[in-house]
């Protein structure tokens, strides 16, 4: 099967050696101001943007409909995104009170506040069912639901998306509207990374036709019913570009044990003879756990990138000559790392391809590449239960993201996280659990600054013991005599009910 047959299988929008023409706007389109635009949003619609990681996002429709609801607008809106956005929507939208509802991840402190304040209804969902939840109707009623998407050029039926994918192809089958924002100031070099291909409807899904992450089988284009077309609003405004802090002595201690931990594991699984396939969680802690591939030592073995997002940290690994190629949904950057990206795309784009969500994080994909996920976590109990989400086990901090596709998909889930939280005063190795988002039957080894808890073919209190060990000293006292008090009562996985809401408290 040629690579043009792979793309027909895949459900491509666009043949995989095309080239985007030059210029922004081609063919006759309904080109209008942001606050026209914002008209075709009805008052209760469902809104289905673009954004991933807090990039390729809509900036100026969401702007002129927080306007128009702070001029009287009433407005209840259902906003889904592919993953975290700007301000402009999950700032601006929610303070004018016009967001009723958020769908599935979110990152900013006013839609946070207002999700934990009840104001706004939220649900959590994986990424890579996303679309179909959405296509299908499982999420959102998608009558009278308009698709907001930026994009880098635009014809009459057929979009070029930013600096992410997320699942903007997914949004505008589903969507009865589509607007389309093309921003001067994201670079037109953005279509040489995306590789557009959409899976089947089923039972007559066919699987992703890729055989190797750094594979591509789509073009740059998506594509949807001209009649769709609403507006082409022509803005500018770069991304708010990600913050990463600098790596804590926290942090380059875990990165140290991830990298010891993963040379021992090439030398002994056969699964990384020839490469080693990883995916990291999105922020500071996994950009800085990057940065222990390039110090590890790999033999003659390939680093191959296979997850959501591309921060600096792989571009660093990617100049160093120690990554092969990095496969993502986002290129959730920082300024430095925009900048570096955009002024040398053309070098970047032989190595880095953006995909559709539900191709980053496709389980299928996942188990079949062999992929080692990392992730982080709010906090981990004895047991191997790893809480993802909530703090106190009510409070969401932003959602669940695509950490469960990886880390229950994975053959080598790890979670790594400082041992304590909250300036030393909380423990994130806790008796159990106060909420849940991966079992214990998912989670391979927890990492932290003090060592690895491999948790593989371990008994619960086996692994009790080991988690013990990686918590800070100041709570491995405690841990253990609450081991004790529980271990009193019996059972497979014993648990002393009252000791453990006592530490939910303290949280």
């Amino acid at each position: 099967m040629t690579r043009d047959d792979r793309a027909a299988a895949a459900g491509a929008d666009s043949d995989p050696h095309e080239r985007v023409p030059d210029g922004r706007l081609h063919g006759d389109l309904p080109v209008t101001d942001a606050a026209a635009a914002a008209e075709h949003v009805p008052d209760d619609a469902a809104m289905l943007v673009s954004g991933f990681g807090s990039v390729g996002y809509p900036k100026a429709v969401p702007r002129a409909l927080a306007d128009a609801a702070h001029a009287g607008r009433d407005l209840s809106l259902s906003v889904v995104s592919g993953g975290s956005v700007g301000g402009d929507i999950d700032e601006a939208l929610v303070e004018a009170d016009a967001v009723a509802r958020r769908y599935p991840f979110q990152a900013r402190e006013a839609v946070n506040a207002a999700i934990n304040d009840g104001r706004v209804a939220f649900a959590d969902r994986h990424i890579s069912s996303l679309g179909d939840d959405v296509r299908f109707g499982g999420l959102v009623d998608t009558d009278d639901s308009v698709a907001v998407i930026e994009a880098v050029a635009v014809g009459p039926d057929w979009l070029v998306p930013s600096t992410s994918i997320g699942l903007t192809h997914a949004f505008v089958e589903a969507a009865d509207a589509v607007i389309v924002e093309v921003n001067a100031d994201q670079p037109l070099a953005l279509s040489a990374f995306h590789d557009v291909c959409r899976s089947g409807t089923p039972p007559e899904r066919d699987p992703v036709p890729l055989s190797a992450p750094d594979e591509r089988v789509g073009g740059p284009r998506i594509g949807f019913d001209a009649g769709k077309l609403r507006a082409v609003v022509e803005t500018t405004g770069r991304d708010a570009p990600y913050e990463f802090r600098d790596p804590t002595d926290v942090d380059l201690r875990i990165a140290d044990h991830l990298g010891d931990f993963l040379e021992r594991e090439v030398r002994r699984s056969r699964l990384f003879e020839e490469s080693l396939r990883v995916q990291f969680g999105v922020g500071s802690l996994g950009n800085a756990l990057m940065g222990a591939l390039g110090d590890a030592d790999l033999g003659d073995r390939d680093l191959i990138y296979y997850g959501e997002v591309l921060q600096d940290g792989l571009l660093d690994l990617l100049d160093a000559g120690a990554l092969r190629s990095a496969s993502a949904t986002s290129l959730a950057l920082s300024t430095e790392g925009q900048r570096r990206l955009f002024e040398d795309a053309e070098r970047y784009a032989e190595s880095v391809v953006l995909r559709p969500g539900d191709v980053s994080n496709a389980p299928a994909l996942v188990d079949r590449f062999g992929v080692v996920a990392v992730n982080s976590a709010v906090e981990v109990d004895l047991y191997g239960h790893v809480n993802s989400t909530c703090l106190g086990g009510s409070r969401m901090v932003g959602g669940v993201g695509g950490s469960g596709d990886f880390t229950r998909n994975a053959p080598l889930s790890v979670v790594a996280l400082g041992s304590t939280a909250a300036g030393g005063d909380v423990s994130t190795v806790v008796p159990k659990a106060s909420h849940v988002d991966h079992t214990e039957h998912d989670v391979d080894a927890v990492i932290t600054e003090y060592g690895v808890a491999d948790l593989r073919g371990t008994s619960p209190r086996e692994r009790a013991r080991r988690l013990v060990d990686c918590a800070h000293p100041d709570y491995r006292g405690d841990l253990r005599a609450y081991l004790d008090r529980a271990g009193e009562g019996g059972g497979h996985e014993p648990v002393d009910l009252d000791t453990a809401f006592d530490w939910t408290d303290r949280a």
